[in-house]
């Protein structure tokens, strides 16, 4: 799971899922599915953050997600 920002963005820009779904060009399950936190492509990530203005890791690399280094020990 992929925590992230998106459905509050969402929200407080006023934009239904549909809406937003048909900006970036996906269906609105594909919206729905990557508020939920589901996995979804670099280039979906990029657009999203293009279309909110924002730094990508500002919306999906939120505080609390854990970083894993190449030796897989995890880092808060």
């Amino acid at each position: 799971m992929l925590n992230n920002q998106v459905k509050s963005l969402r929200r407080a820009n006023g934009i239904t899922q549909e809406a937003l779904a048909k900006e970036l060009g996906v269906s609105r399950s594909t919206v729905a599915h990557m508020e939920r936190g589901g996995e979804i492509s670099g280039s979906l990530l990029l657009k999203v953050a293009n279309y909110f203005d924002k730094d990508p890791r500002d919306i999906f690399f939120v505080d609390g997600v854990r970083k894993t280094t190449q030796g897989g020990r995890q880092h808060e």
